[in-house]
Parts: C-alpha cells; structure tokens; sequence
C-alpha cells in the first residue's frame, strides 16, 4: 500500500518532539522542509495532522509548539457486543497468545513485568464492514480461551460464564488518533482517517484488574456514547 509523502515526515516531526517539554517550539516550515529535503506544502500537511492530534499547538503570530497532552474519561461497562445491541457484530481472532508482559503491561494489569499473560488481538466487525481492531491483555489462568470464545464470540461472556469473572467497573481513556498504514489496511481506510482511541482498563467486584484493552474505532463510522448519572445530593 503506497504511504503518503507526508505521512513519512509526519513520522520524522513525530520522533523530533518525543519527549520534548510542553511548549518546546518547533523549527519554521522552511527550516523543517529544509531538514527533511521536502516541501514545504508537505511539512505544513504533517503539521496540521499532528496538530489535529493534540500533539502541537499553533499560536497565531508565533510559531508550533509542542502542545500539552489531552485526557478525557468517559465510563461505562458495556462491551462491543453491547454497544451495537440489536445488530450482529462479528468478531475476527487476528492472534491468542500468552506473552511475558511488558512493564507497561505489568503496570496496568497489576502483576509482575515477566508474568505470562494473554494477548488477544481481534477485528471487529458489522455486516462483513470492519469497524474496529483491539488488543486485549488479560492476566490469570483461562483456560481453553480460544474455544471458548469462539462458542460465544462476547470477550465478556466469555469471562462471566466460562471462568466466572465479573466486571463490576470499568474507565476508558478515549482521544482522536489518525489511521497509521497498519491499522488503515485492517479497517479498509485510508491512512490519516480520524479514528477513536480507546484504553480500557477493567475490574472485577475485588478491585483486581482482569482486562486493559487498546482499542481504535474508525471515526466514520463509529459514535463513541456515555452517559453520566448525576450524584445523589440528599
């Protein structure tokens, strides 16, 4: 799949600020068109997306500078099945496999980095469309995941009825992205379509974390809903 010109500099911005301060300006177009041997229309089109990212900040009469970084909660307890209830979401097992987590894995999950862990990447889809890919960790003893999953296709069900593991909360970190070629090629997109970003992590009734998910939705046709009840002021 051919990658746009100014996806490749995006990439190169991209790895120039990583780490920066907040507020760190950047060199002018000419200057990073200059560095990079490109145009400057081609500059100016990765900027912009990394602007729509939330990853810089434009100040009119000023320049580009690294923006601080954006974080909205939203939370609910319904799985993917759920949201599209009345509809027949299908769900493709790109990969199942147990991993020794990561630190960063270890970190949400709660258990040592080393620990053997389950890694379950699946495509969702609807009506043969798809909508969204996600990679789910999962911590703990499940045994015969693949078969199980496959006689209920729910990732929650399956929890619930096969190993008795209950969600009872659940927080979602939710931001916009922009469709990398990978995760273009698996939507059916285009690379640089907004897309939903979403990290889940989910507890049982004991306060142990028994999922944290990446998920990306595709913006266009996908709505994410949440609903907030108001507290009790008696």
């Amino acid at each position: 799949m051919k990658v746009p010109k100014y996806y490749t500099q995006k990439l190169r911005i991209a790895e120039l600020i990583d780490g920066a301060p907040v507020g760190t300006p950047l060199p002018t177009e000419r200057e990073l068109a200059d560095q990079f041997e490109t145009s400057r229309t081609t500059v100016r089109q990765a900027l912009a997306e990394l602007v729509v990212e939330g990853r810089l900040e434009r100040i009119q009469g000023s320049g580009t500078f690294v923006a601080q970084p954006k974080l909205m909660h939203v939370r609910q307890l319904t799985s993917f099945s759920q949201d599209l209830d009345g509809q027949h979401p299908t769900s493709v097992i790109l990969s199942l496999e147990q991993i020794p987590a990561t630190q960063v894995v270890a970190d949400k999950l709660g258990v040592r980095a080393g620990t053997r862990v389950h890694r379950l990447e699946r495509l969702r889809c609807l009506a043969d469309e798809p909508l969204a890919h996600e990679i789910a960790h999962l911590p703990g003893k499940l045994p015969r995941l693949r078969a199980e999953l496959d006689r209920r296709g729910s990732l929650y069900a399956t929890l619930r009825e096969a190993y008795d593991v209950n969600i009872t909360s659940a927080e979602d970190d939710v931001e916009t992205a922009l469709a990398n070629p990978d995760e273009a090629q698996l939507l059916s997109t285009d690379v640089g379509l907004p897309l939903l970003l979403v990290h889940r992590t989910a507890w049982d009734a004991e306060g142990q974390v028994v999922e944290w998910t990446r998920s990306v939705f595709r913006g266009d046709r996908f709505r994410f809903h949440a609903r907030i009840d108001a507290p009790d002021r008696g």
